[in-house]
């Protein structure tokens, strides 16, 4: 028996200062204000009463410390799968707004020269599918419950686009993945499909930064 249902989380606010871009750069952790999403994810979680029999996470450090309230929450190990980590990106370690945006240098421009693949990073295609590659075998190993992945928002994203049978290219900006937002599937028969979307940090969200992925 299969999961009974996949939630995929994002992690929380990442202390960022100098407000780069920083994609799959090393030392990105959560800040305390994420610190403090993270377990309001958990606590989400915890409050649906629904049981929890598997945790999988991102290799990065912000998605394994998300992950971490979880983990203790539901008493579970912290399996790590490179298939849910952010997709590669050229703009990594870059700011991309206000002064000194990467998006204002001519050298750049080149990145932006194909928005449907897209050509800053790695294909929406790619990342759909090792995602879902992913989604699978996370449901195929439990025997019943639910399935907690965290992971990051242009990964969620194309999951939650791919399920809904929308286009995979579109604007960033218009993205509904906020920062510990929980994204719940279920497979109804041979496809996956959106029963649930929460925003348990939204009551943080007005202080925090968020400088997603292009």
């Amino acid at each position: 028996m299969p999961a009974s249902r996949i939630h995929l989380v994002r992690h929380g606010e990442v202390a960022n200062p100098e407000h780069v871009l920083y994609g799959r750069l090393d030392g990105f952790g959560l800040s305390p204000l994420g610190v403090q999403m993270a377990q309001a994810a958990a606590d989400e979680l915890t409050a649906s009463g629904r049981p929890v029999s598997a945790l999988f996470a991102s290799p990065l450090l912000r998605a394994q410390q998300s992950a971490a309230p979880i983990a203790t929450a539901f008493e579970l190990p912290l399996q790590t799968d490179e298939r849910f980590i952010e997709p590669t990106n050229a703009f990594e370690g870059k700011r991309m707004r206000g002064p000194g945006s990467a998006l204002r240098d001519p050298r750049n421009w080149r990145y932006m020269a194909n928005p449907f693949k897209p050509s800053w990073g790695e294909p929406f295609s790619s990342i759909v599918s090792r995602m879902m590659a992913g989604i699978a075998d996370a449901d195929a190993s439990v025997d019943g419950g639910d399935v907690v992945i965290v992971s990051h928002q242009a990964c969620i994203t194309m999951v939650a686009r791919s399920v809904a049978g929308k286009g995979l290219a579109h604007n960033p900006g218009t993205r509904r993945c906020n920062l510990s937002s929980i994204t719940s599937l279920e497979k109804h028969g041979d496809r996956y499909v959106e029963v649930g979307y929460s925003d348990p940090a939204a009551h943080l969200s007005g202080s925090a930064t968020d400088v997603g992925a292009v």
